[in-house]
């Protein structure tokens, strides 16, 4: 039953102690809304705070302008703050898609006054026959558990306290309170599919059972758990295959891999990656490949998915990561060769800056070096003559032999002389061609003692 202290049961069922919050209303002018704002009103009294939003599409001439006046009329007798958006030419209204046209128009004017009048939630007057027309679309779409859920009650600081109640609950309280409301007419043409399925097939599926509703109502809510429960076990499933940190999140590919077909997408469409034929190419593709969605870039990387987002000026994390490590250290500029041994402690150098987590020593024959030597990160062509193997290598190609994450590679360390030479790559190996031998008379020694 739909009464005032049943609709702030909802409320407070939405947010915890709804008086001291403020909330913009979307307010068309028709029974819903307008029982909307009379309940809210009535709130008042307890302190909470409301302003009252409208937009005028101008699509239905002067029917247009008296659903204006109702609401306008009412916040004026109420003393409530009114914010009205009037469609003129500038809005370029579309021959087609104008539902989601509108859609988007007036969200898009609800944030701006929220932000402007500091205005925490968004309240909508969507109701149970509302939810029961979005199954029947959703149903049709094959939307999943998440469009069968249907409408939810609260979402990104939207509030729907009317959802758990029908339609006819509505009219019958603006009826028995006196409330003037306007009927759009439009809504009795089946022109869009939500009208057709208001006008032709709910309906019949009330007649079917008296209590359709409030079964359905149930199932809804059943739904909702379900659907709860599910992304908290998705949730758990990718924080168990993966590892985090302030710009990037790594997914192992291997243990995704293992998980079902509904795992992997549920984690996927989160990132933007929401079609099955897109997926199944991420799975398939090679090292090194991009994929991208609105918001965020997934590299595939061996074993491992790493995923990124897009910050304010277009670039990706993954870069604005990369931008921010040192690209060059100078490590020493000359070799003092009144002395037999010089030794280097890299952890002392380059420790506060990032950990190397191995030890290693590496002894170079000081009179066959050019000074000054530098520690700078990968670049293109480079190339070395690794010490225990015959023959050169590229520095990629080691990289991809070592398994070495395209992440790890952007942190590693590349020892170069005064010619840009490679002399090693910190930690992993030395390049030959300097090394010390039975001939060596001064040593330099770069080591790292953790």
């Amino acid at each position: 039953m739909l009464n005032a202290l049943n609709f702030k049961n909802q409320l407070e069922n939405l947010i915890h102690s709804p008086e001291n919050h403020r909330y913009l209303l979307a307010v068309s002018g028709g029974a819903d809304s307008m029982v909307l704002a009379h309940f809210f009103n009535g709130l008042r009294d307890s302190g909470a705070e409301f302003q009252v939003a409208h937009i005028n599409y101008k699509l239905r001439c002067e029917d247009s302008d008296l659903d204006q006046s109702v609401v306008q009329d009412f916040c004026e007798k109420n003393h409530i703050q009114f914010h009205l958006y009037e469609v003129s030419e500038k809005d370029r209204k579309p021959k087609n898609s104008i539902q989601l046209w509108a859609r988007e128009l007036r969200y898009r004017f609800f944030k701006q006054i929220q932000e402007r009048e500091n205005l925490e939630f968004l309240v909508t007057a969507h109701h149970l026959n509302d939810q029961l027309e979005t199954f029947i679309i959703n149903l049709s779409k094959a939307a999943g558990i998440n469009g069968l859920s249907g409408i939810p009650a609260n979402e990104n600081q939207i509030l729907r306290p009317l959802l758990h109640f029908s339609k006819e609950e509505i009219y019958k309280f603006a009826r028995e309170n006196k409330i003037e409301y306007r009927e759009d007419l439009s809504n009795q043409k089946s022109d869009y599919l939500r009208n057709k399925i208001r006008l032709e097939i709910v309906p019949k599926l009330l007649e079917t059972n008296e209590h359709f509703l409030e079964n359905f109502k149930k199932s809804s809510s059943y739904l909702n758990q379900t659907k709860d429960f599910v992304h908290q076990q998705i949730e758990e499933i990718e924080n168990r295959i993966s590892i985090f940190n302030k710009y990037h999140k790594i997914v192992s590919k291997e243990k995704l891999e293992r998980e079902s077909r509904f795992v992997q997408f549920e984690i996927l469409k989160k990132y933007g990656f929401n079609q099955e034929e897109e997926i199944a190419k991420i799975f398939k593709a090679e090292n090194g490949s991009s994929f991208f969605s609105k918001d965020y870039q997934l590299i595939v990387n061996y074993d491992e998915l790493i995923i990124s987002t897009k910050i304010e000026d277009g670039r990706w994390a993954f870069d604005n990561e990369n931008k921010n490590i040192k690209d060059e250290i100078l490590l020493i500029e000359n070799f003092h060769f009144s002395e037999n041994q010089i030794n280097i402690n890299l952890g002392k150098v380059i420790g506060e800056i990032e950990e190397i987590n191995k030890n290693f020593e590496w002894d170079f024959d000081a009179e066959k070096l050019h000074f000054p030597l530098r520690l700078r990160r990968q670049e293109d062509g480079d190339e070395f003559y690794p010490l225990g193997f015959s023959g050169k290598k590229k520095v990629a190609k080691f990289f991809r032999d070592e398994k070495i994450s395209i992440l790890a590679r952007q942190k590693i360390w590349i020892l170069t002389d005064s010619e840009n030479s490679v002399l090693g790559i910190i930690p992993y190996r030395q390049d030959r061609r300097n090394a010390r031998d039975e001939k060596t008379n001064k040593i330099l020694k770069i080591f790292n003692e953790k």
